[in-house]
């Protein structure tokens, strides 16, 4: 798996990187939880998203947020992350310039940096957050949402709880033309523990959906 680094907005990112399957592949960019309670690239949900998409021969790309590891910079309470990201998007793009189709998700914090994302970039068209802070940031800017995508949730996380998210859903469910599934994996927590394999699962099975509906829609045109 190559280490790489790339130029952010404050200074160098150091992230993991694998170039996808094909002339065109797809790409996914995964962002780790918050950097000032321990977030890393190497965080195990992000480990777990990263494989799910190379797998499936995407391009995929997690790295630090600035200030983690060897990524310089400080953090900036969302803002500059956010500027990295759509840096980190357009440095993927440079390597894979015929690809037309992106994903992105992240896990916590980075599934907030990954929703602004979404918002900024009309390429992306589809996503999968896990242990969405729907309770903790503001979320009103997903109006409306422009993509369909997955959200996963711990049935016993204290830190955002199931109903947070549910009520979030709710002021979507109003929307036209997307469709955000939701899936809480029972008697685990935030962080997962214990429930790896079942959160591979159900990303596997979403995102195995969600291609196969693509192909089959390509074909018809």
């Amino acid at each position: 798996m190559p280490e790489v680094i790339f130029q952010g907005a404050d200074g160098r990112l150091e992230g993991r990187y694998v170039h996808g399957k094909g002339e065109t592949p797809p790409l996914a960019i995964v962002f780790h939880p918050h950097p000032l309670h321990g977030g890393t690239m190497n965080n195990r949900v992000v480990y777990t998203l990263f494989h799910v998409f190379a797998r499936r021969g995407f391009s995929v790309l997690r790295y630090n947020s600035r200030g983690v590891g060897r990524s310089q910079g400080v953090f900036d309470h969302g803002q500059g992350e956010l500027r990295d990201a759509a840096i980190a998007l357009d440095w993927m793009q440079s390597l894979n310039p015929d690809s037309t189709t992106v994903w992105v998700a992240g896990f916590g914090f980075g599934a907030w940096i990954a929703m602004q994302l979404l918002m900024r970039r009309p390429e992306v068209e589809g996503f999968i957050c896990c242990a969405l802070p729907a309770n903790l940031y503001d979320f009103s800017f997903l109006a409306p949402c422009p993509a369909s995508g997955l959200l996963v949730h711990g049935e016993r996380d204290m830190v955002t709880p199931p109903e947070a998210v549910e009520q979030f859903l709710s002021r979507l469910a109003q929307q036209r033309g997307t469709t955000v599934e939701f899936r809480t994996i029972e008697g685990t927590d935030h962080f997962f523990r214990d429930a790896f394999d079942r959160l591979e699962a159900i990303c596997e099975e979403y995102l195995d959906r969600r291609l196969a509906a693509s192909e089959t829609l390509a074909i018809e045109r």
